[in-house]
């Protein structure tokens, strides 16, 4: 209680003693990249027209597509574009429609419109030609997530947007590093370019990309039977189902999803990562003081019991030592709340 109560004070929420327990022994923590290692507030970057299509049709296409959907990185392209080429919507778009990992489709006039990732595009019979794919590779290579703008069963464009890391990302794996934890993974749907460049950055151990919500469980899995124990790190629906099968799931507080906080074990409710190794470093000082209560709690047993058997000992002084120890594990408990 004392251990929950400590990290409360510090805006992070325990969901339990055994939670709290886990994390003591945890040196494998997998993070996921959008709005855990990174600020999740991407920024447009390229909008880049191909096939002799009009840019300004691709710009108002785009617009108008991700305007209808309500997830953060569309909501980011809309607003961009919206300040960055001073258009608003005609409200041309209709019908839209979310691929979990792959991208979002609508129809925009007379016909359908896809953005997303290669994966969408060979999803629904549209070629992507060499063309494509090295100007892709180009954006890529600096970090950027890019999408395929497609129309009328054709790519006619691209669009890249770029997450800068958070400012404290850095620092806080370097202590986590310090305090023992030997792996620190990071799961993201982007392309592994986009996920080795953050790595790079702010000195993860390993980066997996390309992973869809199913192959971030898959990993979890593989890091349970390599490391026995592991802690996964969240804010998103996508992320639910991968942090429900780690020992420990840590939410980012207020910027996670309803889904990823009902599963999480453990919510940063300020959304500031560098508590992460202020928490692991109570919980293992939270089973350190539970050892030494333990310790007392045996030893004055061991000490009471043949003190009584032999007679050593009447009964108010048994019960005054016996009670006496239950203050000392109380107060010595207590001093976790000034950790």
């Amino acid at each position: 209680m004392s251990g929950i109560a400590r990290a409360a004070q510090k805006g992070v929420l325990i969901k339990g003693g055994r939670a709290l327990e886990d994390l003591g022994e945890i040196t494998t923590i997998a993070f996921d990249k959008t709005g855990t290692l990174t600020e999740g507030k991407p920024k447009l970057t390229n909008v880049i027209p191909l096939n002799n299509f009009d840019k300004k049709e691709l710009v108002q296409i785009v617009l108008e597509v991700e305007n209808l959907s309500n997830h953060p990185l569309a909501k980011a392209i809309a607003k961009d574009i919206r300040s960055q080429y001073k258009i608003e919507t005609q409200n041309k778009a209709t019908n839209v429609n979310a691929i979990q990992g792959k991208g979002i489709s609508a129809v925009y006039g007379d016909d359908k419109a896809f953005i997303g990732n290669i994966k969408l595009m060979e999803s629904v019979g549209i070629k992507v030609d060499e063309l494509v794919v090295n100007n892709m590779q180009n954006l890529l290579k600096n970090g950027e997530t890019v999408m395929i703008v497609a129309f009328k069963n054709e790519v006619i464009g691209l669009i890249s947007v770029m997450d800068i890391p958070r400012k404290t990302a850095a620092s806080t794996l370097k202590q986590l590093k310090e305090i023992g934890i030997k792996h620190m993974i990071m799961l993201t749907g982007d392309h592994q370019n986009v996920g080795d460049a953050i790595a790079k950055q702010i000195g993860l151990t390993e980066a997996k990309g390309n992973l869809l919500p199913e192959d971030k469980v898959s990993e979890i899995r593989r890091l349970i039977q390599r490391d026995k124990k592991i802690a996964m790190v969240g804010d998103g629906v996508n992320d639910a189902p991968a942090m429900a099968l780690s020992t420990v799931s840590i939410a980012m507080g207020a910027a996670s999803s309803d889904v990823a906080l009902e599963t999480a074990d453990v919510a940063l409710m300020s959304d500031q990562i560098e508590r992460l190794p202020f928490v692991i470093r109570l919980s293992r000082e939270s089973k350190r003081i539970i050892k030494q209560n333990i310790w007392i709690s045996l030893g004055v047993v061991a000490l009471l019991v043949p003190v009584t058997i032999f007679g050593l000992a009447n009964i108010g002084l048994a019960v005054a030592f016996h009670e006496g120890s239950t203050i000392i594990v109380v107060l010595n408990s207590l001093r976790l709340l000034r950790y």
